[in-house]
């Protein structure tokens, strides 16, 4: 089965407090829901239209598991707590099997 990955690319940080407690959050949630962190912020090369900002890369064990940790309700505080702190492309991904 494939695994799944939430892949967040953060365009700008306007709010490090807002982003220090939605990390809490959803640190804990991930965590709950199965996921694991593979990166997290460190060194970034953007190439293209990217640009060289926070990147955050989880792998859960499936799609399925990583859409459920997402719509949880220990995830979805911590997006409330992000609000508008941050801009960023996040995307919930299907590996290969």
């Amino acid at each position: 089965m494939p695994k799944g990955y939430w892949v967040s690319a953060y365009r700008t940080v306007s709010d490090p407090a807002k982003l220090a407690a939605y990390s809490e959050l959803a640190t804990a949630a991930v965590e709950a829901g199965g996921g694991r962190a593979l990166a997290r912020g460190g060194r970034v090369v953007a190439h293209d239209a990217g640009i060289a900002e926070r990147t955050v890369l989880i792998e859960f064990d499936s799609f399925e598991q990583a859409v459920a940790a997402h719509e949880s309700a220990a995830y979805q505080e911590a997006l409330v707590a992000l609000s508008d702190g941050v801009e960023r492309d996040f995307r919930i991904i299907e590996g290969i099997d």
